[in-house]
């Protein structure tokens, strides 16, 4: 069994089961959001890791369709729609001047900001793209680029 505290280093806030592969993504107070595969959950180890928001997830979901793709939301003040299936290029890789560029995960696909306190997002199950999330600042329904 895996416990919280070998999960993330702070509190494990948000998990999401994916419906069509045996992954779960989990978001913590850490900021970090980590994929397991459910067939090398007992290692404890995840499948990847990514550490774009500054600050505690509030909110996971796969995407209802997409097996890859999910979304997340962060006391950051962003929304970020993430693909497992994108690569980093090995003949780009290096190529870039900009140093903060190449910290970018070639795998975040979208930051959504301008919303304050986000609390909750979900994917709309049918028009493909589509999230709607709940904030202080209100219920905001946008699209990302298209899944």
């Amino acid at each position: 069994m895996l416990t919280a505290s070998a999960a993330h280093d702070n509190d494990v806030n948000v998990i999401s089961w994916n419906q069509h592969e045996p992954f779960i993504v989990s978001g913590g107070d850490d900021g970090v959001l980590k994929i397991w595969d459910l067939r090398q959950f007992q290692k404890g180890v995840s499948v990847a890791r990514f550490k774009q928001h500054t600050a505690p997830i509030t909110s996971v979901e796969w995407h209802p369709t997409d097996s890859g793709v999910f979304a997340a939301a962060g006391a950051d003040d962003q929304i970020t729609q993430w693909d497992l299936a994108v690569e980093r290029d090995q003949d780009q890789e290096g190529d870039t001047e900009d140093p903060t560029l190449q910290a970018i995960p070639p795998q975040l696909l979208f930051v959504h900001q301008g919303e304050k306190d986000i609390k909750e997002l979900h994917w709309h199950p049918q028009c493909p793209g589509v999230i709607i999330s709940r904030a202080l600042s209100g219920f905001n329904v946008f699209r990302t680029i298209s899944v």
